[in-house]
């Protein structure tokens, strides 16, 4: 498997962390725990999940609680007048929150990359309209956040 490839599932298993986070009110080292031992790179029912760079899911999970505050409000200001995050389908809210931590935090990641990334995990678990509002609040963020990129 290549870099790209556990940089990838690293995404995915975050995104899914973060969800289990808010819906089961699990805590960080809780969730942390748990996937690394019985989700990353292990069979599960069945299903193989592939291997993922475990520092940059730790990253991104750490990063999205560590500024969720901050993180929550641009993404309200980003979204559609009337459509607040709170309104937002939980995992949805997921691939956002750390859509957004990892194009603030993360300028080794191109943005273009980040959000194409993002976009494919929402294109897995949702329909083709809640992948493009993905794009379209991570493209504006990615505009304002990393200007020079889209120069």
């Amino acid at each position: 498997m290549s870099r790209a490839d556990d940089r990838s599932a690293a995404r995915l298993a975050a995104v899914q962390a973060l969800y289990q986070m808010e819906v089961g009110g699990a805590g960080l080292d809780e969730v942390v725990a748990q996937f690394e031992s019985h989700w990353i790179g292990q069979e599960v029912e069945g299903d193989q999940y592939k291997p993922a760079e475990l520092a940059l899911f730790r990253q991104i999970l750490g990063g999205v609680l560590a500024d969720q505050g901050a993180i929550d409000r641009t993404l309200d200001e980003t979204l559609a007048a009337g459509w607040p995050l709170r309104r937002v389908e939980a995992l949805l809210r997921a691939i956002l929150r750390a859509g957004l931590y990892e194009l603030k935090a993360r300028p080794d990641t191109p943005a273009r990359v980040a959000i194409k990334e993002y976009v494919d995990i929402g294109g897995a678990f949702f329909e083709r309209e809640e992948a493009g509002m993905i794009n379209a609040v991570l493209d504006r963020l990615a505009r304002q956040e990393r200007a020079p990129e889209f120069a």
